[in-house]
Parts: C-alpha cells; structure tokens; sequence
C-alpha cells in the first residue's frame, strides 16, 4: 500500500486521503471468521478429547473451512501489498513494537496450526482421501487415537484464534491519529463479531452442505460429493441448535460492546467526538444503525430467538444476515476510521 504524508491538516483544502481499500475489510471479515471457527473448532477438538462423537459435521468440516477461508483473506492482504515481490521480507526480521510484524507472524503460526487441523480431518471427512494417501490416515489416527494429542490441538486453535480475532481489532487501534479506531475495545468487539460471524458461517454450512459418505474419486470425487451434498436432507438438529445459542450469545455481547465503543469515543476527547459522529449520525449513520445494529444484530437476535422457541421454522436468513452484518462492521470501520482526524480547539 502507499500511503501520502502531508505536514498539515485542513480539510477545506486537503482531501480525506484513503489508504486502505476493499481489500482490508475483506481481509479482517475473513480473518474474524476463521478466529471465530478456530475457536469453536478447538472447543469441539476438546469435546471429542473428552469421549463424543469425532465425526459430527461440525467437528469435521470446521477445520477445513477455516483453512479455506484464511486463504481468501491473506489472498485479500497480497493484493493490498504495494511491493508484492517482496513480501518474504517481513519474515526476515521481527520488531516487537510493530503491531504489523507480529500479526505477520502471528498469521504464519495460525496458517501452520490450521493445516495441520484440516489434514487431521481431512481422512474422515473425505474417506476416498483416506484410503489414497494412507500416510494421512495414518497421521489422523495417530492424532484423533490420542486425547492428549487432541486436546492439545484444541488448545492452539482456542488461544491462536483468541489472539488472530483480537489482532484484528488491534492492527487499527494502535494507530493514534485516526481518532475512530483509537479506543481498546476494538479488540474484544472484533474477536466477539469474529465467533458471531464463525458461528453462523458454520450454520449455513451445516444446512446446506450436510454430512453425507464422499463418493470415489480424486478431484471428479470432490466435485461430485460437493453437488450430491446439496441435497434436501436436513442437518444434524443438534448441532444447528448450539450454534443458534452460541450465536444469541454473541450477538448480545457485540451488541453491548458497540454501545460501549462509542459511548467510550463520543466521552473521550474532541477528535474522538467528531469521530464518533461520522459513524453515529453522519455519512456512515446508515450503514451502522440500519446494517450492522439493525439487520447484522437485533433482527438475527429477534430471528434465532424465536427459532429456538419453535415459534417460527428454522431458516438460515439469522445466519446470512450475521454474515452481512460483520462484514459492514469492517467495512464501516475502516473507511470511517480513515476518514477520522485529529482535530483543534480553534475550529474543528
């Protein structure tokens, strides 16, 4: 990325100057995700540690979606990259007080933990794979065999996708000059829409991609089991269920966090004031109340509530409009945050 560094500050002369573009809110959305199914996978990881079924589908396939995705959102971070070619440079050096040199090396221990949970499961949940590559069946057993081992897988993805959600938040909180993201609950609001988000991604999964046998087959196989899976069947109820609860639960802690972010901005200085304005009642007001508060938190809430409570069927709408809705929470924070500055007494 390059960025244009000014030494004043007059926005009737000085346009607003935008450094970050798509490529980041897809690549945070992306990264919440995959932190919220880290974790959740790593409570599974633990549960079957502990005797229950390893062959749910969310057991199963949270890993290998997780892995999936963490691709798309360092695909998204390559192409924000000015100087492509030289990315390996980061991985030359490590400065503890660069938030950008440990989230690099942070993501490098989270891609190695992901891989080596999704080819633990690979065997299981494509049993053609199994028998083909017998030396992953083998690496499986030798892991799911294993409570120790297991637990121990479960824990590292627990506290590396504790740490990729918090990261999230913490790359823009360290950056002072812009008032909007300087506030230390950016961290725990985005690891919190991060499990919101790992949950319902893994409720659309469960319904529309059911656990079912792979059939034969390499690639041909892969691609026929992914279209014969999109069937009619229903999805394990059970695990659909604790993935609403889950659900509610952080929708409702995101929902007081955010209250908390801006009550903490709009109590803070003045350039944290005007900040707070740009996503409360100005240019982004729409985006924040109508789709991140409205249709990203309280209509899930109201949705999967009554779902639970058998007063509605059971859609995956809550689960698609949680997805929207994180997604809008990065969106909104990044552009309004670029847009936000430090402002003076004399006259804003």
């Amino acid at each position: 990325m390059l960025e244009t560094t000014i030494t004043r500050s007059n926005p009737l002369v000085d346009p607003s100057l935008a450094v970050w573009s798509w490529e980041i809110p897809v690549y945070l959305f992306a990264g919440g995700i995959v932190a919220g199914m880290m974790i959740l996978g790593g409570l599974a990881m633990l549960r079957i540690a502990k005797g229950d079924d390893p062959r749910t589908f969310f057991s199963l396939h949270t890993p290998l979606f997780a892995f999936m995705l963490i691709n798309v959102g360092m695909g998204a971070l390559f192409l924000d990259l000015a100087h492509k070619l030289y990315v390996w440079r980061v991985y030359l050096t490590f400065q503890p007080d660069s938030p950008m040199s440990w989230g690099s090396w942070v993501l490098l221990v989270v891609y190695g933990a992901l891989m080596a949970s999704a080819l633990v499961r690979l065997p299981q949940a494509w049993p053609w794979l199994g028998r083909r590559v017998p030396v992953l069946q083998t690496l499986s057993d030798a892991i799911t065999g294993s409570p120790g081992r297991m637990r121990l897988l479960g824990w590292a993805n627990i506290l590396l996708g504790a740490g990729l959600g918090i990261y999230t938040g913490i790359l823009l909180n360290t950056m002072v000059a812009r008032p909007l993201w300087n506030t230390g609950l950016l961290g725990p609001l985005f690891l919190v829409s991060g499990l919101s988000a790992g949950a319902a991604a893994m409720h659309v999964a469960s319904v529309f991609l059911p656990r079912r046998p792979a059939p034969e087959g390499m690639l041909g196989g892969a691609i026929s089991a992914l279209v014969q899976q999109l069937g009619p069947e229903p999805p394990e109820r059970r695990t659909v269920d604790t993935l609403i609860r889950a659900d509610i639960a952080f929708l409702a802690i995101e929902l007081v966090l955010l209250g908390l972010v801006v009550v903490n901005l709009q109590t803070s200085s003045a350039s944290h004031a005007v900040a707070a304005a740009l996503i409360v009642s100005g240019p982004y007001a729409w985006a924040f109340w109508g789709v991140i508060v409205a249709l990203g938190i309280l209509a899930p809430l109201a949705l999967q509530w009554l779902e639970l409570d058998h007063r509605i069927p059971h859609t995956v709408l809550p689960a698609l409009l949680v997805l929207v809705g994180g997604f809008a929470l990065r969106w909104v924070m990044v552009n309004a945050g670029q847009a936000s500055h430090i402002v003076h007494a004399a006259g804003l």
